[in-house]
């Protein structure tokens, strides 16, 4: 009775739920987005499910067909699994530079914003502005990505 292979199968599939989970549910949070840890965990058990199947398949006692079903299938696996780090690792950081993005310790142009209390503040008033009777010497911004 024939049996499926069913570890290349869930290998390849598990490729396909590690590289499309990316785009589609895991680059909404930092943690997963700046570094794709749980894509490559997931490659990684695929890469192992893949393996497994291809050494049933090219038993002695299989036919050619299976082994023939059983590469393509862990071909595409791998061709997904090479493609996630070429675009993630690789296409990424071909990404230009943002020439108008301010550098570490270079002065800030002045601008304005509202503060908890509702209340407009610019650069400069924070930085003429007294605390203990003393003139402040920096003020220190922090960007935060995303939106809430």
């Amino acid at each position: 009775m024939k049996r499926l292979n069913w570890k290349i199968w869930a290998g390849f599939v598990l490729s396909l739920v590690a590289g499309l989970s990316y785009l589609f549910v895991f680059v909404r949070w930092p943690i997963t987005r700046d570094f794709p840890w749980v894509n490559l965990i997931l490659f990684a058990l695929a890469v192992v499910l893949l393996f497994l199947g291809l050494r049933r398949a090219f038993k002695p006692d299989k036919r050619i067909v299976s082994k023939i079903f059983s590469s393509l299938g862990a071909a595409l696996g791998l061709l997904m699994l090479a493609g996630f780090v070429l675009a993630v690792f690789v296409v990424g950081r071909w990404l230009p530079a943002s020439a108008g993005a301010p550098q570490v310790g270079q002065k800030a142009p002045d601008f304005s914003l509202t503060d908890s209390n509702n209340t407009q503040l610019t650069l400069a008033q924070l930085l003429a502005e007294p605390i203990n009777n003393q003139p402040p010497k920096a003020v220190l911004l922090i960007f935060y990505r995303g939106y809430w």
